[in-house]
């Protein structure tokens, strides 16, 4: 069964231009309204086409012949250029022909090769109750099918400060998700080439790329745009200026500073003001050992004060660190841990508790860890045994190709 992944959201906000870095020669593309591409650049390419049947041929003519990423751009026009063209036509049977139209499309993955990426680009809509969700007509695959729910990989395009992005985590919002620890962060580059590249490192796919050629790309395509946090009644209730000011904050790209960052600013100003203080003094009364409180405290309210900064809440993540350095707890989110006492690294799951003694540790230090272990406890033969897997000298061009029984 090939690999599906879902990338949705408006017009003009990167669907089609995340195409942009795809290889031709291993990319093809159903383009339901044939229009142009949005960049320059020759592909194969099945256009004007919305009958299920001659794009799912399509489809898996283009697998046979080794293309590895098939891209259905513009899929919400599976559904709508049929419902233009019967728009005159009464009764339901056109709403079942729609509908099993467009399932199909999705359908033929089960009988596409493993190694191949079927992309599904399409316009976004926001119901009623404010979730952002895929775009589609009528109510009979809204209420009887849950479309993203047939993926494991739904994005979401977004633009920001005029840079184009693919969100890869729920919002509270929208219907965005993606498995634990694929992609770097919240917003990537809208580059569906690297998504393409990640799919197949996470799920070992074929010809698929090493951890270690993906560590770039994943620092290459990471954005510092934050999850958005959801209103409550606490945020709905904040004071107008607190507001504009946290706008004004994302407007310039600034980030929230950390409660310890904030903190050790107010203590290296203290420590600041101390010593202006005790200069003060000094010269107030040079060579005075003892001076009179009422006097010096006047010649100290000389000096200004420091401005210190509120320190903000703990953010979840910082609790958990705090805590789970200092003593058991149940963790809110996945979190990777170093034991000193034993030299042992774990990682316990969001509900799990914390291991006593346990350091939290990054997910590239764990993952380094874990293979120091494994190749203290292993070291490698002088001589390969027969059957085993290749090493990483012998990897053609970089990468490895997936163990088979």
């Amino acid at each position: 069964m090939a690999q599906m992944v879902l990338i949705m959201g408006e017009s003009g906000t990167g669907k089609s231009t995340s195409m942009r870095n795809c290889d031709p020669e291993t990319t093809a593309i159903v383009n339901p309204v044939g229009k142009p591409l949005p960049f320059k650049g020759k592909f194969t390419t099945l256009n004007g086409e919305t009958e299920s049947r001659k794009i799912c041929k399509f489809m898996k003519e283009q697998a046979a012949i080794g293309k590895k990423l098939i891209v259905v751009d513009d899929f919400q026009y599976i559904l709508s250029v049929p419902y233009m063209n019967r728009i005159k036509e009464n009764g339901w049977d056109k709403w079942n022909d729609f509908g099993a139209n467009y399932f199909e499309i999705i359908e033929i993955c089960k009988s596409l090769p493993d190694d191949v990426i079927v992309a599904y680009l399409s316009h976004s809509e926001t119901l009623e109750n404010g979730v952002t969700t895929i775009k589609l007509i009528g109510k009979l695959l809204r209420e009887k099918i849950t479309i993203e729910g047939l993926f494991t990989i739904v994005l979401r395009t977004g633009v920001n400060e005029g840079k184009y992005y693919f969100y890869t985590q729920n919002s509270g919002k929208d219907t965005v998700k993606s498995p634990i620890g694929m992609f770097p962060a919240y917003a990537i580059d809208n580059d569906l080439n690297y998504v393409a590249d990640k799919i197949r490192n996470f799920y070992e796919m074929g010809d698929y790329k090493t951890d270690a050629e993906m560590e770039q790309a994943d620092q290459d395509v990471a954005s510092d745009l934050e999850k958005p946090e959801g209103r409550s009644r606490r945020t709905r209730g904040k004071k107008a200026d607190s507001v504009q000011g946290e706008a004004s904050e994302e407007k310039t790209g600034r980030t929230r500073k950390s409660r310890s960052e904030v903190q050790a600013e107010n203590e290296q100003k203290i420590e600041e003001h101390d010593a202006k203080v005790s200069e003060a003094l000094d010269e107030a009364f040079p060579g005075q050992e003892e001076v009179p409180f009422d006097e010096a405290a006047d010649v100290a309210d000389t000096v200004p004060q420091p401005d210190l900064q509120k320190p903000p809440r703990r953010t979840r993540k910082e609790r958990n660190t705090e805590k789970a350095d200092s003593e058991s707890i149940t963790l809110d989110t996945d979190t990777y841990f170093y034991i000193p006492a034993d030299d042992n690294y774990v990682m316990k799951h969001a509900g799990d508790i914390s291991p006593e003694g346990g350091e939290v540790i990054t997910k590239e230090e764990f993952n380094a860890g874990v293979k120091r272990l494994a190749q203290e406890k292993n070291p490698a033969p002088d001589e390969p045994l027969d059957g085993a897997m290749n090493s990483p000298e012998q990897h053609v061009r970089g990468q490895r190709r997936r163990r088979r029984s």
